[in-house]
């Protein structure tokens, strides 16, 4: 039993390190790409979308960014990579990174995308998304205790248990005999 409640565990232990990790990127290219200035009109769309990325795991990291890309269409949809093109063109080629904080958002979207109120949000959203996972893994590790002390509690027959009553005094023997008689 334990080692199921183990087992268990660990299999809800991986698949958040998974989830936070399935998202990180090695962003030392495209970090040498930035730095190296080239014209914005030289970049591929593959490129600018890992600029935009790279900018957007700048401003959000981990989780937070995960997260938002999920709610953008997940990994691999056109959506997503559009919205980093966006975000690499307005960021890297017009040179404005804190066009986020100047509500430059709305406008990188087109008119058409999140505002920051809706980031914030997400941020939230995010924070709570862990906090809830972090509940009902304490709700699954107070269950299975009350569980296996249930378990151990309730171990032995009734036969056993009829005897322990007597030997403790709580119960007669003809009680006993009574009861014992009636189990069988």
């Amino acid at each position: 039993m334990m080692k199921k409640i183990f087992f268990a565990i660990m299999v809800v232990i991986l698949l958040n390190m998974s989830i936070a990790f399935a998202h990180e990127h090695n962003f030392d290219e495209t970090k040498q790409l930035i730095d190296s200035g080239i014209s914005c009109d030289k970049l591929t769309d593959e490129q600018l979308e890992s600029i935009g990325e790279y900018y957007m795991e700048q401003m959000h990291s981990g989780e937070i960014h995960v997260r938002m890309d999920e709610m953008m269409g997940g990994e691999g949809s056109d959506n997503l990579k559009q919205m980093h093109i966006q975000m690499a063109k307005r960021f890297y080629c017009d040179g404005s990174f804190n066009g986020m904080k100047s509500g430059g958002m709305m406008n990188m979207m087109g008119g058409t995308g999140l505002n920051g109120s809706l980031w914030w949000m997400m941020s939230v959203v995010g924070m709570l998304f862990w906090i809830a996972l972090l509940v009902v893994l304490i709700l699954l590790i107070i269950w299975l205790y009350k569980k296996i002390i249930g378990q151990a509690t309730n171990s032995g027959s009734a036969l056993e248990i009829l005897k322990k009553r007597f030997v403790k005094g709580e119960i007669t023997k003809k009680e006993f005999e009574s009861m014992k008689n009636e189990i069988r």
